[in-house]
């Protein structure tokens, strides 16, 4: 294990970390249309600044018992945890990835997807000022950095928010407009193979999500779920191991 974990996992893991404390201002102010500068980070409830050694990563929380060190209210688990999961990620990620130019790429897409998935888990939508500019970064990195290629990136746009259209045009508005855009930016960065990938693994991980929501009376049978992180989740597994993936469902 300590063999397998080197100083360049820590790296990424401490690197990881401190993006997701940065994606935890994108979860809490995006959605408000808040700017992510000013003001600095500061507690929602009492509104006081908060001190460096207030926004050290995970620690601070645990130092704190996880309330303000002013006002003692509550801090949600969400932030600890984002950062956590961010750090464990950006481990994976420079495991597959290695220290390049393209890795760098899709670790800026998977922190996007990171930090959409927590945005419609608990808003419900999937902010344009991450899809629209994801699209364009998509196609200019699949045209000059990625192995993709421009071709493959413009059919995945095309394929993936042209198939999520028609089903909201056909559901009359049981796939919304953010979904449609989200898998549009997932097809500019993995391409019309892994929009296919992602879509087939968002399909089937939010179905047996719902029948474990309907099974333990969590959720109804005509209760909506937000689909973005499950789309996320396929995306991370397309761009990991989609090539695995193809080649053992063409075996069975």
């Amino acid at each position: 294990m300590l063999q397998w974990f080197t100083f360049h996992h820590g790296y990424a893991f401490i690197l990881g970390c401190m993006i997701g404390s940065f994606a935890n201002v994108c979860i809490h102010r995006l959605p408000w249309q808040q700017s992510l500068m000013l003001p600095p980070s500061h507690c929602p409830n009492c509104q006081q600044g908060l001190r460096p050694w207030h926004n050290i990563p995970i620690i601070s929380y645990l130092l704190l018992r996880g309330r303000c060190a002013y006002c003692q209210t509550a801090i949600s688990w969400r932030y600890p945890f984002v950062e956590l999961l961010c750090g464990l990620l950006y481990i994976v990620l420079y495991e597959h990835l290695g220290l390049s130019l393209q890795g760098m790429i899709f670790t800026l897409l998977a922190t996007s997807l990171l930090i959409v998935s927590f945005i419609d888990l608990a808003y419900r939508i999937i902010p344009d000022v991450i899809t629209l500019p994801g699209i364009i970064a998509g196609l200019l990195a699949s045209t000059l950095v990625t192995s993709v290629g421009i071709g493959s990136a413009l059919l995945g746009v095309v394929i993936g928010g042209g198939l999520f259209l028609l089903i909201a045009i056909i559901s009359r508005g049981g796939m919304g407009g953010g979904d449609i855009k989200l898998t549009a930016m997932i097809g500019a960065f993995l391409g019309w193979q892994g929009v296919f990938v992602t879509i087939f693994l968002a399909a089937l991980s939010g179905a047996v999500s719902g029948l474990f929501l309907m099974a333990i009376k969590k959720k109804g049978r005509k209760d909506a779920l937000p689909f973005g992180p499950f789309l996320a989740l396929g995306a991370l597994l397309a761009l990991l191991w989609g090539h695995e993936i193809v080649h053992w469902y063409l075996r069975v």
